[in-house]
Order: structure tokens, then sequence, then C-alpha cells
């Protein structure tokens, strides 16, 4: 189809004066809503608006543009030669970076953290222990379901990814435990860090606006905290998990979590919740670290840090850091706040809140556990 047949093409003479209107109703708009901002502050609605408006004009330019990006034009070839600058295409910017992030990857990554935060935990280690009791008879176990169970998870050790598969992940995607990487790959020793940094300046957005909220109980002025500062956090830690999903995450997830949810159904047995006179699975976990393994339990916290984690890291997944609103970036933010809290507090509990300013800060040594 020719480009006589689709329409005539646009100048950039002609965008530049479709934006220059543009520019002039957003001027008009302020001007008109100038005593209703003053009391509410809705100023970002009308930059938004006129955001998308410029959006759809460049979309525009993209889908009507010659075949040649309009070189011909320039350079003086063919029938439409551009006497001036404002005769040729409009530019047409490239796809922003920071859309392009997929939320399977990200939300893979969010649910390796929380497989991590569980093996650090002790849970696997509980179970080996509790398997080696069994077979010895040094537990009054027998023929019951957690019996059963602890048998059939000898199956499991035929998995593809068994432990130093997992510990060479948590070190190539989040900089964790001083297992090998993959060949060809490298420590992601700054994740720990943008975490930090993003729950930091979430938890501080939020103060901010509390302080505001009682200094200026009308409402009558948008609130102190900077969304700038917790989107470029957010964005560096986004962009950081992008560049670590590759490979063999996802089915590396699917598999362990499915490892993980078996050894808890032991755990979490009847006859097993009975030999430790115990109430639930943690607390048998609990007792068989410090029976057995030596060790003091932070099960409470790994437990916060992998519910906690897993949350910050799925809304990531999610454009939500995009919007320009702040209603409703505030409203979205919302919905991570108390886990930005919750992480915090887990980490200084178990020593990981304070950003390390050297990489191998986060190099922490770990039990293998099959």
């Amino acid at each position: 189809m020719s480009h006589e047949e689709e329409g005539p093409i646009p100048t950039l003479d002609e965008y530049n004066a479709l934006i220059a209107k543009l520019e002039e109703v957003r001027a008009q708009l302020v001007r008109d809503a100038r005593d209703e901002l003053s009391v509410t502050p809705n100023s970002e609605i009308i930059a938004e608006w006129i955001s998308g408006a410029n959006a759809l004009l460049s979309q525009a330019a993209d889908f009507d543009g010659p075949e040649d990006n309009g070189f011909s034009n320039m350079i003086g070839l063919g029938d439409h030669i551009a006497e001036t600058v404002g005769e040729t295409p409009p530019p047409v910017l490239v796809p922003n970076y920071d859309n392009a992030v997929r939320r399977e990857r990200v939300r893979a990554v969010g649910d390796l953290y929380y497989i991590y935060q569980h093996e650090r935990a002790g849970v696997f280690r509980a179970i080996l222990k509790l398997q080696a009791l069994f077979r010895s008879g040094e537990v009054r176990l027998s023929d019951g379901p957690g019996a059963m169970a602890l048998y059939q998870f000898d199956r499991k050790r035929v998995l593809r990814y068994t432990a130093r598969d997992r510990f060479s992940a948590y070190r190539k995607v989040f900089g964790y435990t001083d297992a090998n990487v993959p060949p060809g790959s490298q420590p992601n020793t700054a994740f720990h860090g943008l975490l930090s940094n993003f729950c930091e300046h979430v938890s501080r957005f939020f103060g901010d606006k509390r302080v505001s909220e009682v200094l200026r109980p009308d409402g009558s002025r948008e609130t102190f905290g900077s969304m700038a500062v917790v989107r470029r956090a957010g964005l560096d830690l986004r962009h950081n998990l992008k560049q670590v999903s590759y490979g063999h995450i996802a089915v590396l997830r699917s598999e362990v979590m499915i490892l993980l949810r078996e050894a808890f159904e032991i755990l979490g047995a009847s006859d097993i919740v009975n030999l430790f006179g115990a109430d639930n699975g943690w607390d048998v976990l609990e007792e068989i670290q410090k029976r057995y393994l030596s060790e003091t339990s932070n099960a409470s916290q790994r437990s916060r840090l992998a519910m906690s984690g897993r949350n910050i890291l799925a809304w990531l997944a999610e454009d939500h850091l995009l919007t320009n609103v702040r209603i409703d970036f505030e409203a979205f933010l919302e919905g991570i706040i108390d886990d930005c809290d919750d992480w915090r507090t887990s980490a200084e509990s178990v020593g990981l809140a304070i950003l390390d300013k050297k990489p191998q800060g986060n190099v922490i040594p770990m039990k293998r556990s099959g």
C-alpha cells in the first residue's frame, strides 16, 4: 500500500505544532483549576493526561512514518524532497527500558528468595537429620504418616537440582552463600544492598507521609515523600533482578517448591509432632535444631524474611513504579509498606540489614543439606 493510500505523513513542523497545542491545553487546565489545586493538589492528573496524549502522538508518528524513516526526504531523493528540517518526519523514541521486564521471571526470583530463606532456616537439614534418626531407631517412629513420608522422601534424591545446584543458584541470583556460581556467570553481590535500599526508601516515604499528615491535617498540600527516590530505588532493584532471572531459575524454583512443601508436611505430621511434644511443624524444626544440630533457631525471622521478600519482589514484577500520579503511586505502594517494614525488622534481627559497602559482606557460609 502506498503512502498516498495511507494518508499524508506528518512532518516535524506539524508534530511540533501539535505538541505546542498540548502545552497550551496544559497551561489552560492549570489556570482553570488554580483555585481547586490550591485546596486539593491533583496536578499529577493533568500531567498524566498530557503525557498520555504525547505518547499517543508519538505512536501515531511511528505508525504513519515512511518505510525508510525519512532518510530519502532528508538527503534529497524521491518525490518528496525536504526543503527545510521542519518538513522531515518527526522523531520517534525507542522503547522505554524500564518497561521491558518479564513478570514471570521476576516472580520466579521472588519464589527462589522464599526458598533460600527457608533453607537458611534449616528445613532441609532438619529433614535429613530426622531421616538419620529414623533409620537408626533413635526416635520412636515406626509406621505413622510422618514415618512413611520420611521413607518416601528418599525418592527426592533423584531430583535434578541438588543442594549444590541450589546453593550455586543462591550465589548467582542473590550473592548469598559461598558456593561457586555456574560457569560463565558472576555472583550478584549488589542484590542485598539494592533490596535494603528499596525497603528503606519505601519506609521513609510513608514516614514522611505520616509527618505531613500531622502538619497538614486538612490535606491541602501533597505529602513530603519523594516518589522519584522510591521509583529510582525500585527500578534499580528491578533491573538487577532482570539480569539474573535468565536460565534455569524458573524450573529450579518449581521443583524445589514441591520439595519444600513435602518437607513441611513431614515436620507437621501427627506422629512427628507428638514425638517432640510440639504444636506444629515450626516447633518440630526448632526442637531438632536445638537437640540434634546444636543450632540456635532463627526460624521466626527467616519465615518473615521469606514472606515479605517474596511479596516485595512479586510487587516489583508489575509496573506500579511507572505511574506518575501521586495518589495512584501511594495506593500501589501501600501494598508493600508492611512487607518492607517486616523485612527491615527481621533483617536487623539476624544481622543482615546493615548495608555493607564491601561486596563480600553478604557472602555467608552455609551448611549443605543434601
